[in-house]
């Protein structure tokens, strides 16, 4: 994957918020090179929405330290737009008092827009979803439901349809999907981040050209994630993750029952599972400390493992087979067992048999864990009806005993011919 180089230089002139506001005694011009800047406090939250809606080009909005309590916001079709606290242990926005669903704050069709500094918590929806706008930087925000289960929101921090997209120093917890979700963007990075007690520490999804690096995502049901799904309006691709600390991710998944809980949706994560590659291509997962989770460390898997129909859901935009993913360098480890949700889980129950299985086949293995990668087998080949020995470039170089499972889906259905093996070679990297 390639990273434009002028990436940074996007990030380098400050974003900027404007409200039509001469009039308010809180506002000045032309500070931090924005052209109007509003400083509010806790008891003006009738202000702060007045002025999110009418909200101009280029205006900077300081949010005092606090607790602030709203129903929603909503900022959109403006330029160079900042929304800021005073840090993510002082300024406090709650959306706890919604009477409806929705998100906490909405931006929509902003060209340049930053936040940072702030904790938000509990909406009913999404707690901040950013919606096809560019030049995205969310920095030092904290995005948390107290209660980490289907009573909580989809996503924390949700940018989709995005260009242009930076996420930094921020932290996620209780998500009913994906604390951090990047969706549908070209060119996103997400770094130095951490997630707990979500479904998902963080995906990335049908997004291109995404880097994730530096983050921690524990005590989730899965840590990291990479998806491309059907129907959606671009294809993913080129995604690296490296030197990332995805660790003890064994928590029940708590995804919600329809648009979350779906065949497609993350109620397919195992609790237990380090990272999943799940019909996503061009992927390069170095590098990472991947630790402790207990389902598998690395789940490499095509649309066919969750979805029947998935051959007729291919088109430009969607393929079902991973190609071309690139594993390499990481320090694994695995605990003594599967942790407990697993055993409810219809993808866990799988996995818990594929070790059964090894270990049923080959008494040398003396009851071991399930190898740390798991490939479900599913090639091209299977379109093509052809023999090829990898098909699709899974290029895998890691060190260690016990390291990959073929674990032949295809075949799972038919105990008599099922054969999962855990021959790499053909998988080594060339």
């Amino acid at each position: 994957m390639k990273i434009i180089k002028s990436f940074s230089l996007l990030f380098t002139v400050s974003l900027a918020l404007m409200v039509s506001s001469c009039s308010n005694p809180a506002a000045s011009t032309h500070k931090d090179g924005y052209n109007t800047s509003l400083s509010f406090g806790p008891g003006d939250e009738s202000k702060i929405v007045e002025a999110f809606l009418s909200i101009k080009d280029s205006t900077d909005i300081l949010l005092k330290q606090g607790t602030y309590k709203f129903e929603n916001l909503s900022i959109a079709q403006v330029k160079n737009i900042r929304i800021r606290g005073e840090g993510f242990d002082k300024t406090i926005l709650d959306f706890s008092q919604q009477t409806s669903g929705g998100e906490g704050i909405r931006v929509t069709n902003v060209n340049g827009f930053t936040i940072n500094d702030m904790t938000i918590r509990d909406s009913k929806g999404d707690l901040l979803k950013i919606n096809m706008s560019r030049d995205v930087v969310v920095n030092n925000l904290h995005a948390i439901w107290k209660t980490a289960d289907s009573t909580s929101g989809g996503y924390a921090i949700y940018p989709v349809l995005c260009k242009n997209v930076l996420i930094e120093n921020c932290y996620a917890q209780g998500s009913s999907d994906a604390g951090i979700y990047v969706g549908q963007t070209d060119t996103a990075i997400v770094r130095n981040c951490k997630g707990a007690k979500n479904v998902a520490g963080c995906e990335i999804e049908n997004t291109l050209h995404a880097e994730v690096y530096g983050n921690e995502f524990y005590d989730n049901t899965a840590g990291f994630l990479v998806f491309d799904l059907p129907g959606l309006s671009q294809r993913g691709g080129y995604v690296k993750a490296h030197d990332n600390y995805f660790h003890d991710n064994n928590f029940r998944n708590f995804a919600k029952a329809g648009s979350f809980g779906t065949s497609w949706g993350v109620g397919n994560a195992s609790p237990g599972s380090g990272v999943i590659i799940l019909a996503a291509s061009n992927i390069e997962l170095y590098n990472n400390r991947i630790l402790n989770n207990n389902s598998g460390a690395i789940i490499l898997a095509s649309g066919f493992a969750v979805d029947d129909k998935a051959v007729e859901k291919i088109n430009d935009h969607y393929s079902p087979i991973s190609k071309n993913i690139k594993i390499h360098d990481n320090t694994m480890e695995m605990g003594n067992s599967f942790p407990e949700p697993v055993y409810q889980h219809h993808i866990g129950k799988l996995l818990v048999g594929i070790e059964q299985k090894l270990n049923a086949q080959d008494p040398t293995r003396k009851n071991k864990r399930i190898p740390y990668i798991m490939y479900d087998g599913v090639s091209t080949n299977l379109l093509t009806n052809g023999t090829t020995p990898n098909p699709d470039s899974l290029c895998i170089q890691q060190q260690g005993d016990n390291i990959f499972v073929n674990a032949d889906f295809i075949n799972i259905n038919n105990p008599k011919v099922w054969h999962p093996n855990t021959e790499v070679s053909a998988y080594n990297c060339k």
